[in-house]
């Protein structure tokens, strides 16, 4: 397995320093990708849970571009009906450019009425959008013209450059647990990329419901990508009142052995725990992800400890 972590780039300790320092520390510790979050206007229902100053990702990943070599990078998650989808993949090739191929495209349709108000984008249409738009997308990273049906249509020819370096386009992962979110991932992603998901759901119901879809739209099954809740405790939390990733380091490593028996390729570790007074700042967040590094994962290896 890779693994990542989450760069909180919004609250109190939100500011280019510590932006920065997430960046390196994810690269000198050897985790796979560094991620950032999405909204455009902080309305109170954005507030509540992610307070301002709210960094926009791909102006900030695009900067941290050029402060990493090796890490990926990307957005967890993109809110695809907020921006021009020509928009969006020119930025993300361009992103993808200057890191020499290291850019991660996490997309999703979110859920803040307020946000979608101000920004004029019908809230109930979201998920229509959303395929439109990554439809749109990738069809202009792949000069796929066929692509480009509807309103889109005629901008099939200017649309496609910069192409993405090294590879056919970057990366999709497309968040998300409804039944729609992942057919949109068999559909248009690289891989399935669920937050904070119960471990029995997915086992029971997600990763099934996943692989049946598939085999209806006759596609792979995307690869398996979650990303959930760290919170390293002094002693065991009882089962039935803690998420996958939050516990003693016994109860995270039982966790994440059973995400690699489930087929999780690449798990992203988020330490914000959803409410702006409980922000800590960057340097303990960081020292309980080095924590895990060094008592569970080899993130040489991509194994378990």
């Amino acid at each position: 397995m890779k693994f990542g972590v989450n760069i909180l780039n919004f609250g109190r300790y939100a500011t280019p320093e510590h932006l920065a320092g997430w960046a390196v520390f994810a690269e000198e510790r050897g985790f796979h990708s560094a991620m950032i979050s999405d909204h455009i206007a902080v309305t109170p229902d954005v507030a509540a849970q992610y307070p301002a100053p709210f960094y926009d990702p791909f102006a900030t990943l695009a900067w941290l571009a050029g402060k990493t070599s090796r890490v990926e990078l990307g957005t967890t998650v993109a809110v695809l009906p907020y921006r021009h989808p020509l928009a969006t993949a020119r930025t993300v090739a361009n992103i993808d450019n200057f890191s020499g191929g290291r850019m991660i495209l996490g997309v999703g349709v979110s859920w803040p009425r307020q946000e979608f108000a101000a920004l004029g984008v019908p809230f109930g249409k979201r998920g229509a959008i959303a395929d439109e738009y990554l439809q749109a997308i990738i069809g202009a990273w792949t000069h796929d013209t066929a692509s480009f049906e509807g309103r889109f249509a005629s901008y099939a020819d200017v649309a496609t450059e910069p192409r993405p370096v090294r590879r056919p386009h970057p990366p999709v992962w497309v968040g998300g647990a409804s039944r729609a979110a992942m057919r949109r991932a068999v559909r248009f992603g690289q891989a399935w990329h669920p937050v904070y998901p119960p471990l029995g759901w997915l086992r029971e119901e997600g990763l099934p419901a996943l692989r049946a879809l598939a085999g209806q739209e006759g596609r792979p099954v995307p690869a398996f990508a979650p990303r959930i809740r760290l919170e390293v405790a002094d002693r065991p939390l009882p089962d039935g009142e803690r998420r996958a990733g939050e516990g003693s380091i016994e109860q995270i490593r039982a966790d994440l052995e059973e995400l690699a028996a489930m087929g999780a390729e690449h798990v992203l570790f988020d330490t914000y725990r959803g409410e702006p007074d409980l922000l800590r700042p960057p340097e303990e967040e960081q020292h309980m992800l080095a924590e895990v590094a060094e008592k569970v994962v080899d993130l040489g290896t991509g194994t378990l400890r």
